[in-house]
């Protein structure tokens, strides 16, 4: 461990000693809310996958099947000092996105985020435990997206994390962040190595925002050879025209290979563009494409790895308050065959399907 991450893990020890005195000096300006999410889908996979589970997308998990994507319960805290969020889940997304935990996956799977923050300085937040990725555009949670089905830059990078963070508002147009962490999407640590992160946010006005995060630490276990990655994520968004936006994210991640032998890398480029038709209807066009030639991240046991082009199209429905309905169709073409289809040993290098959701939040 570092000087730094000994003295910041310090700073946060001592730190959450004045919180526990803050709440309850300020216990009655602190607010709790409860509020939940369900998230309800229909997909049909056109190669028809024998076992229908659909392959390299968390969202839709399932062909031809009606099912929950996900649904979670929630409470927050939130104060002038100390805030905090508990939210259990459950869904076919999360049946996958937890698929690597290895340490009491049934009972981790179930926790979204269990974490609690206290505000160290006028413009300076603490928070720590269970949290939601500082990782890339998109949410875990579809409601927060502008299309239904997450991109393949998210789907394979971290959604959650487990560690510490500090937020700083250096002023009303900059934020930075500082994480410590178990690692790569991982509850439980795998390796004695801790993982460091940083965000820096930049947004100059409401029509315009930049946003540079990264991950710097060691995945291999304690019984292999430590080969450190680092992964770069940048992400753009900016508005047009009230009803036209524009995102895009370049991702690009290096991890040492074996041996000495120099470094795996792999990238992915995505751009969106939202047209909000009216207030209530919005179609989101997308394009993407993931390359990771060495599998560090996806893994396809052929040759070549994983090298795919994709697009969607989307149209996003605000039916009542707090309930959406989505319709999306969605495809890829892929360097190699790597769909599965209705044939258990045949695959295919195209994929292409349909999904329709309706979320409620309340």
């Amino acid at each position: 461990m570092t000087r730094f991450t000994s003295k910041l893990l310090y700073v946060i020890v001592i730190g959450i000693g004045h919180a526990t005195l803050l709440f309850a000096q300020n216990r009655d300006s602190s607010k709790i809310a409860f509020g939940g999410f369900l998230d309800t889908y229909f997909a049909y996979d056109f190669d028809k996958p024998a076992s229908r589970d659909r392959a390299y997308t968390t969202q839709p998990a399932r062909h031809n099947e009606f099912n929950i994507n996900l649904a979670f319960i929630e409470t927050k805290l939130s104060g002038e000092r100390v805030r905090g969020r508990l939210a259990l889940q459950t869904g076919t997304s999360v049946n996958l996105n937890y698929a690597a935990e290895v340490n009491n996956r049934e009972l981790a799977q179930l926790i979204q985020e269990a974490v609690a923050g206290f505000r160290l300085a006028d413009n300076l937040w603490i928070d720590g435990c269970i949290y939601l990725s500082h990782l890339g555009l998109e949410s875990w949670i579809s409601r927060d997206n502008w299309t239904y089905t997450r991109s393949l830059c998210s789907d394979f990078s971290p959604f959650y994390q487990t560690g510490v963070k500090a937020t700083l508002q250096a002023s009303p147009q900059f934020t930075l962040q500082l994480h410590v962490l178990n690692g790569w999407q991982n509850l439980a640590e795998t390796n004695t190595s801790k993982a460091l992160g940083l965000q820096a946010a930049f947004t100059p006005s409401e029509n315009f925002s930049l946003t540079y995060n990264n991950f710097f630490g060691n995945e291999q276990s304690d019984s292999l050879a430590s080969r450190t990655r680092f992964f770069n994520d940048i992400v753009l968004k900016f508005a047009l025209h009230p009803s036209v936006q524009i995102a895009g994210v370049f991702d690009l991640g290096l991890e040492e290979k074996p041996f000495g032998s120099g470094n795996s890398v792999w990238y992915t480029a995505l751009l969106l563009g939202r047209f909000e038709a009216t207030p209530s209807l919005a179609f989101i066009s997308r394009f993407e494409y993931f390359s990771d030639q060495d599998q560090v991240i996806v893994k396809t046991g052929i040759p070549d790895g994983f090298q795919t082009f994709g697009a969607s199209l989307t149209a996003d429905v605000k039916v009542a308050p707090g309930t959406l309905w989505r319709a999306e169709v969605r495809m890829f073409n892929s360097k190699n065959h790597i769909f599965p289809t209705n044939n258990a040993t045949a695959f295919s290098k195209d994929n292409a399907f349909i999904v329709s959701s309706i979320t409620l939040s309340f």
